[in-house]
């Protein structure tokens, strides 16, 4: 059976009946592509010895999966706007299945990167739209309760990704890793044509702006690289300089070409909407400071504490489980009482975690690390569920694709930018307690490291309390303007 729809304003919304399997359509694409990324960032030391090769040349495998998804979230927005979301859904599971086969069946290392990019295209289709084909899905006053069950979708994906690379790698070969994606794309498939409704076409002649696309691409490719090889090349490496100045350029001419085109990538009057443009600034600058976390806990439990891998993964557990509980309860509570008050304390929740955790050092009983971990997944959960519900909720529905992709812009940019900041502040602060250089930084004493982690995070801490700012101002733009969400008006 065909599922039914109603139009509001052009766009079209999934019958509310169907709404919650609808929910496990895009949730199984948000858990299929978490798992994959956690399981394949634990296999790089199994790759480098299936394939007899570098890790420089495996890390690629990770690279180039996420610059292809991260270049490609605004181009497959656009098109899910201009030719219709379920289609772009769709076949990014397709895409995504077939070239998983791929990956398993990789003759070579570079076979492997190859079919990769692949996949981060598939992945990029499934991430761009989403969130959008979610929040048609269900009533206005239920966003938020459709958003917080995706974060929970996040944290189970975080929870078993490693544990499950771990016994796949271990019992049967570094070819289950992606082929394990099989059965979980195929599902993905049949729920999404089985339950979400075919959408419209952007009314009127529409044409994709290629010359802006390539524009944002080498604007994306340049500054990502130039963040991730970085620290290996060192900032003041002519090459670090070129890629951010080409980036720098291709960011401007791509500014400019948006504001005289007919038909642009971003129509960027969707940037005027307080509400919109400031949450997403809000998100922006919050996972700059979640990078640091991100980067530098698993190392402290390993150099400070001195744990193995699985005592390592068992303890990180414990902020993705508190995550996978507070995000439905904050969207259920977003859709209630409003998001406002639920962003600015997880804001707070966040810091006050992250400052908690600064203060452990080789003697600090575990289990207090990990009770600072659990508060800051409970920040985590609290703010982004009600914040994404704010940014989508405000973004006009013929755009709802490229708000959508443009969330999981931000979040990759955020997190590559903190992780090369992060580490870049540990770094130097090992140096400075241990009163002369050392190389690697990692060789310090424990106390060294736990003083240099005592700062970065403090660092973090701070970005995070500097969300609020925008946090507020956008809630406030959104209640002095009454705004309403743009998305699914009649009910």
């Amino acid at each position: 059976m065909e599922p039914t729809f109603t139009s509001y304003e052009g766009s079209t919304v999934a019958d509310y009946s169907r709404k919650w399997w609808a929910l496990a359509a895009v949730g199984t694409g948000v858990l299929i592509s978490t798992i994959d990324g956690s399981i394949v960032n634990i296999s790089l030391n199994t790759l480098v010895e299936a394939f007899n090769t570098q890790l420089s040349t495996v890390e690629w495998v990770v690279l180039a999966y996420l610059l292809t998804l991260t270049c490609t979230l605004l181009l497959v927005g656009r098109l899910g706007d201009m030719f219709g979301k379920r289609r772009i859904y769709a076949a990014g599971f397709v895409i995504f299945t077939l070239a998983s086969v791929l990956c398993g069946l990789a003759w070579n290392v570079g076979a492997l990167i190859g079919f990769r990019v692949l996949q981060g295209i598939g992945a990029s289709m499934i991430q761009a739209v989403g969130p959008a084909l979610l929040v048609t899905a269900f009533p206005p006053k239920e966003r938020g309760t459709a958003l917080g069950a995706i974060g929970s979708f996040v944290a189970v994906g975080i929870l078993i990704g490693p544990a499950l690379g771990g016994v796949l790698l271990r019992y049967v070969s570094w070819q289950s890793i992606f082929l394990v994606n099989i059965p979980v794309g195929i599902a993905g498939i049949w729920l999404t044509l089985r339950n979400i409704p075919e959408d419209r076409a952007s009314k009127g002649d529409q044409s994709f702006d290629i010359f802006g696309a390539f524009l944002l691409m080498i604007a994306l490719v340049s500054l990502l690289l130039g963040l991730t090889e970085g620290p290996n090349w060192g900032w003041s490496d002519w090459r670090v300089l070129v890629l951010f100045v080409v980036s720098l350029i291709a960011s401007a001419c791509f500014v400019a070409w948006e504001r005289h085109t007919q038909q642009p990538m971003i129509n960027l009057n969707i940037f005027r909407s307080g509400a919109f443009s400031l949450n997403l600034l809000a998100g922006f600058v919050l996972f700059l400071g979640l990078a640091f976390n991100l980067l530098l806990t698993p190392l402290f439990f390993q150099l400070v504490y001195q744990f193995d891998l699985q005592t390592t993964g068992l303890l990180l557990m414990s902020l993705p489980l508190t995550l996978s509980l507070t995000s439905p309860i904050s969207g259920r509570l977003s859709d209630r009482y409003g998001p406002r008050i639920l962003t600015v304390v997880g804001l707070i929740c966040i810091a006050l975690g992250m400052f908690g955790v600064s203060l452990t050092r080789s003697t600090t009983p575990v289990a207090q690390m990990v009770v600072f971990l659990m508060v800051l997944g409970a920040g985590v959960g609290l703010f982004q569920s009600p914040n994404n519900s704010t940014v989508l909720g405000n973004a006009p529905p013929e755009a709802l694709g490229v708000a959508s992709g443009l969330l999981a812009v931000v979040r990759t940019l955020g997190q590559t930018g903190g992780i090369a900041v992060a580490g870049a502040i540990w770094a130097s602060n090992i140096i400075a307690i241990n009163g002369a250089p050392i190389s690697p930084v990692t060789t310090a004493a424990p106390e060294v490291l736990a003083g240099g982690y005592d700062v970065a995070m403090r660092v973090a801490a701070t970005i995070a309390l500097f969300a609020i700012i925008p946090s507020i101002a956008g809630g406030r733009a959104a209640t002095n303007t009454g705004q309403q969400p743009a998305v699914g008006q009649a009910d």
